[in-house]
């Protein structure tokens, strides 16, 4: 039965990683994949899902005026898709969760969404918001703070390594602008300054 699945952790916790995986799997299997990711985000090349340890692949790209229903169900009409796969899904809209939604109940597709929960002021992402109204299963990818807790926050940090509590959403940036870290060394961070509005 296909379901709407939401992969969800804060940076580096091997997200692109675990969705090239999951991919690889299936086709080891005889099985196609579709992937697709955010066209805002470049870092691993153009059209390319690429991972911190290295492995990457090709994909399609999606960006806010993409009708992702329209992709999925061409993509489809070309070919059996066993799976979908959606990297950096913290940049979806809203209507775009639930285009993937309906092409999960009336295409029958599985898609697996990968993203951030949280931006650097601790804000829910609007494509991350509705897919944890609308998944059908969600699970986290975890990773560690410098502590040894759980990380379940980032912080943005300038050139000079200073944290941000405030500032644009949408900053593209790996390691040497977020840092993953546990909700008490993240207030202690930002220095308990509340993030704007």
């Amino acid at each position: 039965m296909a379901k709407l699945y939401f992969n969800y952790s804060t940076m580096n916790a091997g997200k692109s990683t675990l969705l090239l995986q999951a991919s690889y799997n299936y086709r080891e299997r005889g099985m196609q994949t579709y992937l697709l990711t955010a066209q805002i985000d470049g870092r691993a090349g153009d059209s390319v899902i690429g991972s911190r340890i290295g492995i990457s692949a090709k994909a399609d790209t999606y960006n806010p005026q993409s009708d992702l229903f329209e992709m999925l169900r061409k993509r489809q009409k070309g070919g059996p898709v066993a799976c979908v796969f959606i990297d950096e899904a913290q940049f979806l809209t809203k209507e775009q969760v639930w285009q993937l939604a309906r092409a999960v109940d009336d295409l029958k597709l599985p898609v697996m969404c990968y993203g951030l929960r949280v931006d650097f002021r601790g804000e829910l992402f609007p494509g991350s918001a509705a897919l944890l109204a609308l998944s059908d299963e969600m699970r986290e990818a975890r990773t560690i703070c410098f502590c040894g807790k759980k990380a379940t926050m980032v912080v943005r940090q300038d050139e000079d390594g200073n944290a941000l509590a405030d500032g644009e959403q949408v900053q593209i940036g790996g390691n040497e602008t977020y840092v993953s870290l546990c909700r008490k060394h993240w207030r202690e961070a930002i220095g308990e300054r509340a993030p704007s509005a």
